[in-house]
């Protein structure tokens, strides 16, 4: 698939399926994504006050959760799908947190933001949708400061037989299913198993962040590698090389 065609079709998804989209990330991880995403939290420590963009940020969980561990820093949710945003906003309001976190739809291959801005760059189950992965890391590289964390939370290739097959079987044959059943979309989850197909592992994965400048790379597998966190940090050498 064609950069551009890859990017109109991921984006068609992601607005087509916004508002089951929570229901559907349970039954994707078999209900672990946000168990994954805590033990994320608790690996990137983050220091009260510190800024963050969560890139492809969909609903806004991620960046709820970087908002409250923060308690003042400013974040930045960006994603490319509005509707995705739309549902995102209403959790934000609900919990009162409007004022801290700014909502922003955008091209995470092209982050309207000046170099060294934040403490963290994170995304989370999108990079694998993006038409160029390294782009994307290199971006978050970019905006974060000198000794800033470049992070990815993502579903990956699980390694371990016969846990493999299983997952390979549910994540082709009956996931699709499922879409289809609770969200009336078909072809839409029959992709997103597709979407994996030519994604790193985890260890290409790390190799891709090291490539791209990033240092200190910790990889950790989750739940027999059907996920997997990368963190890398922004070499303080780079300091004084972007918009500071």
């Amino acid at each position: 698939m064609q950069s551009k065609s890859k990017e109109q079709f991921v984006h068609s998804v992601f607005e087509s399926i916004a508002p089951k989209y929570d229901l559907m990330n349970d039954i994707l991880s078999f209900r672990r994504h946000k168990a994954w995403r805590s033990f994320t939290m608790k690996k990137m420590n983050v220091r009260p006050g510190s800024t963050a963009i969560d890139l492809c940020c969909g609903t806004c969980d991620w960046t709820i959760s970087l908002a409250e561990a923060s308690g003042t820093g400013a974040m930045v949710g960006l994603d490319f799908s509005q509707n995705m945003l739309d549902v995102g906003r209403e959790k934000i309001q609900r919990l009162g947190l409007d004022k801290q976190i700014r909502l922003v739809r955008g091209n995470a291959m092209e982050l309207p933001f000046e170099d060294n801005t934040f403490d963290y760059a994170t995304i989370g189950f999108a990079l694998r949708n993006v038409p160029d992965l390294v782009k994307v890391i290199e971006e978050m590289q970019r905006v974060v400061k000198p000794g800033g964390l470049v992070v990815s939370l993502e579903l990956s290739k699980p390694t371990w037989q016969p846990f493999k097959s299983i997952y390979y079987f549910y994540f082709q044959k009956i996931l699709p299913l499922l879409g289809k059943l609770i969200v009336k979309r078909y072809e839409q989850y029959k992709w997103l198993p597709e979407s994996l197909v030519h994604f790193p592992d985890h260890k290409q994965l790390a190799e891709i962040f090291r490539t791209t400048g990033l240092t200190d790379v910790e990889v950790y597998p989750l739940t027999g590698g059907i996920a997997a966190l990368h963190m890398g940090k922004k070499p303080q050498a780079a300091i004084g090389a972007g918009g500071e």
